[in-house]
């Protein structure tokens, strides 16, 4: 490095300025400030110093500032008048970063902190600074000391103190000044100090990135979970990947850890595992261990100890073996404080937070998160045990009695009453468990492996039917003796076989004592069965003779077969309708499915409500949720959305007592669609949200979870809330691409659109080009012309011309084999011709540029002459004449010499007029050819104010901006009076419009420019 020219030292300053924050910058930085010392031009050391403390600042080697800023404070003693105005302020805004920074290392003794700062007050004060900078400073050394005397004293005079130039932004104050009183536990007065800058009124590089992270725990323990949720989100999405940002990181682990998301916390871990090394800013690695720590310490509990966690140092690790290092290392570095402060503070405060407990049990977030394996909890030992513990069979009949009238009533908490039985029984010896109970037991497993498709559901229903025989409890064995029929017909037995079962329940079912109270019931449900298995088994019989060629009307055959079901079923409810609702209720709910197979929504919809009433009635809501839901989608998909939310609403009403997840997220997310079209975001969000967890824990979090999460993301985005529905996307994005091309496609577009909106432009550019690549192949090119031109404008915004240019290339391709995207054809050439410019502005790429926008004009014209009053095709003609002379003023500008440059430009600073920030390869122009250009600038302005001009008052903007230009162009010309008439002939046309129509800016701003003419 130290043969480096002068040259090439400043222009790796300058490419070091663009590198992104991190040890390769630092590194560069550090090479080229030792290649500056060498050179022997003390200006550009002092250059080289400055670069190498601001790349240190926004890494994790912040603390390393300290010596390059000691040289360049050396280099200000030894010859002041070498540093100007702005050198100066360099050094005396770097000086109260150092005086933040030196208290980080435990190194250096209070006393050479105390130095530093009290040699801070003496320089600001004699360079007639405020107080304010240093006495934010003198805080930061009283709380790291723990003097909180002091700490209070300090912040006072800081908040008294006025603004200057060395200030900190408002942004770092606020967040300062409120993690002052969050350290205090005063959580509300916290937040509300932080509100302008959560709120968005104060921003700068870090914030609000660093009081996101901060206000977490306490909105949590304020009760404020959904603003914690929203700011986890967003703020996280902003941390992500900034190695200044530790600290950051690690308070989003811990709440993470605190909130049940111990899995989203562990993928957060895992994206920053390279950060888990030792680190020069031992400060920050102390606070970004002890985030992690509380996440491990809470894995531990949850029995995760021996899993894998992530790796350190390039090697697999288990949760404690990574507890148990990270917590060695940063308790190492709190003694080293404590030491150097006198105390035990640091020490007492991280054990306090790697032991804290969880705040919630869960706080769903939204994203998309892989769940942690099943694990046993470590528990605490009891302190001690039960003088008398409590005896298996105590309260064991009272348990079975709930257990059967739960199943009876087909109460969803059957289940786990039930299987509490199963546990207690199991602990007694078999003499002194009731026959009768254990055929209960296994009579709920056997359907429990039913339900679930098991093999041997079939021989488990046959041994309960044999149990109950055994026992004499005819009415179980005529109820097992149909479960056992309908099993078998899932097993795919063959069909007479099934009926041959079937036939059985029901004489089983007959031949009860009709003296028994369950009889008709019995007979019932082996009536309603029978005619759902034996359409099924048509279907079966018929889709055989299918197979083996032998199609005899195969689809005719169906539908008979539907309409013999229903006419069954029709009989079913008008024999048992007065006396068994919810078998009635059943036989409804199918004749509505059949009527919706159908294609007949009118019946279906009387149906399905009628069955969901009768259950109700029959107080078994839980029933009712099933055909409410399905009734609520078909009420939406025949835009009636208001009886669509009534019976989403009801069924969530009735859900209550559900315990099935899967069914609990339908619910939910059959409301939240219903709401989001009915423009209720936040509550379709609040849903959405609540889906996705059910959908999560019933192990669909790529099925339904995905689904729930693109809802959330639809509803966070109509609510404004742009970055949280970027990261719920971004997280389901691989599930949704498993859902299909079309939603595919919509969701990479939907991604897209979201991050151009939050100024990715290079991520937007790739989602717009990945969903290009993947409707490449449909028939219509106008989707693949759209996404394609989507891309180009992002990448153009990235700075990424070449590609652009392809992008755009294509695009025009695609739009010209419709023939019909005008507008948008227009559009790309325009931006074709900028992009040729973005190099520099000579006569070659000013000519390349005008063809460009000519052609746009051409396309334009061509269609106004099929539709000449078409007001779109006419706006975008009137601004691409607006834009040709923009580019014909590019070039003069690109002629002047530098002070006639910085003239226009001035100029245009004062009145909005369009300047030049290209650089230029010279030719000669001379003054002819400037004075044929600006002519024909202002004839091109004239002509698209008149086209807007005749487009009405909803263009007085654009059209302002067009007559400003031509005004300012004559001017130039040496004839300001024209210029100024321009104007004036303007504002008295808007000043006899009705009050409200122009802007209310536009009178003010267009009456000085005719001042600065006629001056």
């Amino acid at each position: 490095m130290s043969t480096m020219t002068d040259e090439e030292i400043r222009q790796g300053l300058q490419q070091n300025r663009g590198l992104p924050y991190g040890a390769a910058r630092n590194a560069q930085a550090e090479a080229l400030t030792a290649a500056a010392e060498v050179s022997g031009d003390p200006a550009l050391f002092r250059q080289a110093l400055i670069t190498q403390i601001d790349a240190y600042e926004y890494s994790a080697e912040r603390t390393r500032m300290v010596v390059p800023f000691a040289r360049l404070l050396q280099e200000y003693d030894r010859d002041p008048a070498a540093f100007d105005g702005g050198h100066a302020h360099a050094l005396f805004w770097r000086f109260k970063w150092v005086a933040g920074r030196i208290v980080e290392s435990p190194e250096i003794p209070i006393e050479t902190v105390t130095r530093w700062l009290d040699d801070m007050d003496r320089r600001y004060r004699i360079a007639g600074y405020s107080e304010r900078a240093v006495r934010q400073s003198e805080f930061y050394l009283a709380h790291a000391t723990g003097d909180r005397e002091r700490a209070e004293r300090a912040i006072a005079r800081w908040r008294a103190a006025d603004r200057d130039s060395m200030s900190d932004c408002r942004a770092c104050e606020t967040h300062t000044q409120g993690w002052f009183w969050a350290d205090r536990g005063d959580d509300a007065k916290a937040i509300e100090v932080w509100e302008p800058v959560l709120g968005g009124d104060q921003t700068c590089m870090e914030e609000p990135h660093r009081v996101l992270a901060r206000s977490l725990l306490p909105l949590v323990r304020l009760g404020r979970a959904d603003e914690a949720r929203s700011h986890h989100l967003r703020g996280y999405r902003l941390a992500r990947g900034k190695e200044s940002l530790l600290r950051s990181i690690g308070e989003h682990i811990e709440f993470c850890a605190l909130t049940g998301n111990e899995a989203r916390g562990l993928e957060i871990l895992s994206e920053h595992a390279v950060h888990l090394g030792p680190l020069a800013d031992v400060d920050t690695q102390m606070e970004f261990f002890g985030g992690a720590l509380v996440l491990l310490h809470r894995l531990n509990r949850l029995g995760h100890g021996a899993d894998l966690s992530v790796p350190y140092e390039g090697t697999p690790r288990t949760v404690d073996e990574l507890y148990g290092i990270l917590r060695g290392q940063a308790l190492a570095i709190a003694a080293r404080f404590d030491a150097r402060n006198g105390g035990s503070r640091v020490s007492d405060e991280l054990h306090e937070r790697i032991g804290r407990e969880p705040l919630l049990d869960v706080l769903p977030l939204g994203v998309r998160s892989a769940g942690l394996p099943r694990a046993v909890p470590v528990t605490p030992a009891p302190a001690a045990a039960p003088a008398r513990p409590e005896a298996p069979g105590a309260g064991l009949d009272a348990l079975v009695e709930r257990a059967r009238t739960a199943r009876d009533s087909g109460h969803p908490g059957a289940d786990a009453l039930w299987a509490e039985v199963a546990a207690r029984i199991s602990a007694l010896p078999a003499p002194e468990v009731d026959p009768l109970v254990t055929a209960d037991v296994a009579d709920h497993q056997a359907l429990a492996a039913a339900r679930a498709g098991a093999k041997e559901a079939p021989q488990l229903l046959a041994d309960v039917r044999d149990r109950y025989r055994a026992l004499g409890r005819a009415e179980r064995v005529a109820l097992t003796e149909l479960r056992l029929a309908t099993a078998t017909a899932q097993s795919g037995e063959e069909p007479r076989r099934v009926r041959e079962l079937l036939a059985a329940a029901l004489r089983a079912a007959e031949a009860l004592d009709p003296a028994e109270p369950l009889r008709t019931r019995r007979i019932a449900l082996a009536e309603l069965s029978s005619m759902r298995v034996e359409s099924y088994l048509r279907t079966v019989e018929a889709t055989r003779t299918q197979d083996h060629g032998h199609d005899h009307g195969h689809g005719h055959g169906e539908e008979h077969g539907h309409e013999v079901l229903a006419a069954g079923l029709g009989e079913f409810v008008a024999t048992y309708g007065p006396d068994l609702a919810d078998l009635t209720a059943e036989a409804e709910e199918t004749l509505g499915r059949l009527a919706l197979s159908a294609g007949d929504t009118d019946r279906a919809l009387p149906l399905l409500a009628s069955a969901a009433a009768r259950v109700v009635g029959a107080d078994r809501p839980w029933e009712a949720v099933d055909p409410l839901v399905l009734r609520a989608g078909v009420l939406l998909s025949l835009e009636r959305p208001e009886e669509a939310e009534e019976a989403a609403r009801s069924a969530l009403e009735h859900a209550a007592e559900v315990v099935d997840a899967e069914q609990q997220g339908i619910v939910r997310i059959t409301l939240a669609d219903v709401l989001l079209r009915r423009d209720s975001a936040a509550e379709a969000a609040e849903h959405a949200l609540t889906a996705a967890h059910w959908f999560d824990q019933a192990g669909l979090a790529s099925d339904g979870g995905a689904q729930a999460r693109l809802l959330l993301a639809r509803a966070y985005a109509r609510e404004g809330r742009t970055a949280d529905a970027a990261e719920v996307l971004q997280s389901t994005l691989p599930d949704l691409l498993q859902h299909g091309e079309g939603q595919a496609v919509s969701a990479r577009e939907f991604l897209g659109n979201l991050l151009r909106e939050l100024r990715d432009a290079r991520g937007a550019a790739e989602q717009f080009l990945l969903a290009a690549e993947l409707v490449q192949g449909w028939e219509d090119p106008r989707p693949q012309a759209g996404f394609a031109q989507a891309a180009a404008d992002c990448l153009a915004d990235a700075g990424l011309a070449e590609e652009a240019v392809a992008a755009y290339e294509r695009a025009l391709e695609l739009r010209r084999l419709t023939g019909e995207a005008v507008v948008s054809e227009a559009r790309i050439l325009r931006s074709l011709a900028w992009l040729g410019l973005r190099e520099a502005v000579t006569d070659e790429t000013t000519a390349a540029a005008r063809t460009r926008m000519d052609e746009a004009a051409g396309v334009l014209e061509a269609a106004l002459a099929r539709d000449p009053e078409d007001p779109e095709l006419r706006s975008e003609l009137a601004q691409t004449w607006h834009q040709l002379a923009q580019v014909l003023d590019r070039r003069v500008s690109a002629e002047l010499p530098d002070e006639d440059k910085e003239a226009d430009g001035d100029a245009a600073g004062r009145e909005g007029r369009d300047g030049s920030g290209t650089s230029a390869a010279r030719s000669t122009l001379g003054a002819a050819g400037i004075e044929a250009l600006r002519l024909e600038e202002i004839g091109l302005w004239e002509r698209a104010a008149a086209l807007y001009a005749a487009l009405g008052t909803a263009y007085l903007q654009e059209r302002f901006q067009c007559l400003n230009n031509a005004a300012w162009t004559d001017q130039e010309l040496g004839r300001p009076a024209a210029g100024a008439a321009r104007i004036s002939a303007l504002i008295e046309e808007v000043g006899a419009l009705p009050e409200g129509t122009a802007p209310e800016w536009l009178l003010p701003q267009a009456q000085r420019v005719v001042t600065h003419l006629t001056a």
